[in-house]
């Protein structure tokens, strides 16, 4: 099967991300991060029992010193402070020091609690990425943003923090269940929306392939994914700028996440709603014609994913959105398409928000 090798380039915080099936036994791209070294696993009760031995194996075989693991509960309604401090403790029992390298095996839940953990240990331990979600590894594991929920709000706790590698084995999705090989499928309708529409065209058509994990097509698309989201991050690593339109679907996503209630609906699942709820508003603005609006909610309908919004009631959206990471002096910014492939930040008119969410079926 085809390698893949691509590079974000962010000066001296450059890293590389190899993709392919198998990688979890390639002790050569381990070996210069980790020869000599104490290796931490933070994994999850699921991903464990699957993969960590092998991978602890090709750690001993790429020289690290010692391996210790650290498996937490599995589920977006652990990435709290308590489950964090459960990576700390065992940091810190095992008598971790600053030259520990702390490995993520798990999706992007394990990603962004093992990032924060490595960010704030010992104020900063080196740490490699080693996505088996799709979602994970089409996007929450490249781009150095890692953190915890809030009951407020999601990931409103955390620090942007680059790993030293990012490794993808494409042959961990054979164990994702459906419904989370949907939520990736999310991320990569995102990035073909705002970004490519050739790559939007291409998941479209090939989405029965996709479904049925096909890991010749599965590992084109986390490459291509990889790309665009490396190339906005290289450009504005610190979301000051052209980053927040990753968040395509986003805004409207989290808000469903944090009032349900985290875990309820997966984050992919609410990024799709949250898409197409988005694209509806964009078509009322004049910025997507019905015609695309339609398309991009009969994508991720074939996704697999939903796209009718929870009744949290709209003043309920409302005062969740007003919580977003990229609310501005209380004034909520949306990222809104510019016809398919093109995206940007944008205030709306808030009459037209609730109109639309209440047309949508978020309503009381």
């Amino acid at each position: 099967m085809t390698q893949y090798t691509l590079e974000v380039d962010l000066g001296e915080r450059s890293y590389p991300i190899h993709i392919g099936a198998g990688l979890l036994g390639h002790a050569n791209l381990f070996q210069p991060h980790v020869n000599g070294k104490t290796v931490m696993i933070c994994t999850n009760t699921t991903v464990g029992p699957l993969y960590a031995d092998r991978l602890k194996a090709t750690l001993q075989q790429a020289g690290a010193k010692q391996t210790h693991m650290v498996s937490l509960p599995d589920g977006e309604e652990f990435k709290d402070w308590p489950t964090l401090q459960r990576v700390f403790d065992a940091l810190l029992q095992n008598h971790c020091d600053r030259k520990t390298v702390l490995v993520a095996l798990g999706g992007g839940v394990i990603g962004d609690m093992g990032g924060f953990a490595a960010s704030a240990f010992m104020r900063g331990i080196p740490f490699i990425q080693v996505p088996t979600t799709l979602l994970s590894q089409v996007d929450s594991s490249v781009g150095g943003k890692t953190g915890i929920n809030h009951p407020l709000g999601k990931n409103m706790i955390g620090a942007f923090y680059q790993p030293q590698m990012v490794l993808t084995d494409i042959a961990t999705l054979n164990t994702l269940p459906d419904r989370e090989l949907s939520c990736g499928l999310a991320e990569i309708i995102k990035h073909g929306a705002i970004a490519d529409t050739e790559y939007l065209d291409m998941v479209e058509d090939n989405m029965p392939g996709l479904l049925n994990r096909d890991l010749e097509l599965l590992a084109l698309v986390v490459k291509r994914s990889c790309e665009i989201k490396a190339e906005v991050v290289s450009k504005d690593e610190r979301e000051g700028g052209i980053r927040a339109i990753l968040n395509f679907g986003h805004t409207f996503g989290h808000a469903i996440e944090a009032g349900m209630g985290y875990g309820q609906w997966y984050h992919g699942e609410a990024v799709g709603c949250g898409m197409v709820i988005a694209a509806d508003l964009c078509r009322r603005m004049g910025r997507l014609s019905a015609e695309e609006s339609a398309r991009l909610k009969k994508i991720v309908i074939d996704a697999r994913l939903p796209a009718i919004p929870p009744r949290l009631g709209v003043d309920k959206f409302m005062e969740l959105m007003a919580h977003d990471k990229k609310a501005d002096s209380g004034s909520i910014k949306y990222v809104l398409l510019n016809g398919l492939g093109g995206a940007s930040t944008s205030p709306a008119d808030e009459a037209l928000v609730r109109q639309t969410l209440q047309e949508m079926g978020a309503g009381d």
